[in-house]
C-alpha cells in the first residue's frame, strides 16, 4: 500500500483516522489501512486464530488473513461477512512464485490504477484489537501458474454495494476478476534469508 493517506481519503471519499499507520509493505499479524464504518483506519491484518500446545498451553495466535468466498458462511467467519465488511485499499499484491527454498516474490496490479480496493470483513478481537481478512476467490488466467487464489478486487461502483449491501447483494460481488492484470515477477526473495 504505497498511497498516502491523504490521496486514499480523496479517493474514498472518506476521513482518516487521526492514528492510522501502515506500513508500505504490509504483513499478515502487522497493521494494514481499511476503509470502514465510514471512515480509512488501521487494523491489524489477519483474524486471531487461539492454538493449543501439545500439553495444552495456550500458544501465540496465528494470524488467519484471508477468507475463502465458499467459508464466509461458516462460524468463524459468519458475524463479520454478515455485519462488518470492509474495503481494503491496495496498491498491489504478491504471491510466491518457484521451487521451495528459491521462491520469489510475484506481484500483481490492476494497469493505470494506483490504488484499488479488495474486499474484506472485519471484527473486534481481544488480542489484537480490530483485525481484517482479506476475501479471496479463484485466481484469474494470468495467476494460473502461481496461485489457484486471489483477492476479490471490487469496481469502484460496487463498493457501496459490499459495504452496505444485505450479505446476499455481498456476496453477488465474489466473483474471479475479468479485467487485465499486471504481472510483475521479481528476483527478490519471498523470504528474508538468514
Amino acid at each position: 500500500m504505497t498511497t498516502p493517506a491523504e490521496a486514499v481519503s480523496r479517493l474514498f471519499r472518506t476521513s482518516v483516522d487521526p492514528g492510522a499507520n501502515y506500513a508500505a509493505d504490509v504483513y499478515p499479524g502487522y497493521s494494514g489501512l481499511v476503509i470502514a464504518e465510514g471512515k480509512a483506519r488501521s487494523m491489524t491484518w489477519g483474524f486471531p486464530l487461539s492454538l493449543t500446545g501439545k500439553q495444552g498451553q495456550k500458544l501465540k495466535p496465528k494470524p488467519v488473513n484471508n477468507a475463502r468466498e465458499d467459508k464466509l458462511n461458516t462460524a468463524f467467519w459468519r458475524d463479520s461477512f454478515a455485519k462488518r465488511r470492509c474495503l481494503i485499499p491496495v496498491s498491489a499484491w504478491t504471491e510466491a512464485e518457484g521451487a521451495k527454498g528459491s521462491m520469489t516474490r510475484t506481484w500483481y496490479s490492476l494497469p493505470d490504477m494506483e490504488t484499488f480496493a479488495v474486499a474484506g470483513v472485519w471484527r473486534p478481537t481481544a488480542e489484537w484489537g480490530d483485525a481484517y481478512s482479506m476475501v479471496m476467490v479463484d485466481g484469474c488466467e494470468e495467476m494460473a501458474d502461481v496461485h489457484d487464489r486471489m483477492p476479490t478486487i471490487l469496481h469502484e461502483t460496487h463498493w457501496v454495494q459490499w459495504t452496505d449491501g444485505t450479505p446476499e447483494e455481498a456476496f453477488a460481488l465474489c466473483q474471479v476478476w475479468n479485467g487485465p492484470l499486471v504481472v510483475d515477477r521479481t528476483s527478490d526473495p519471498w523470504a528474508a534469508r538468514r
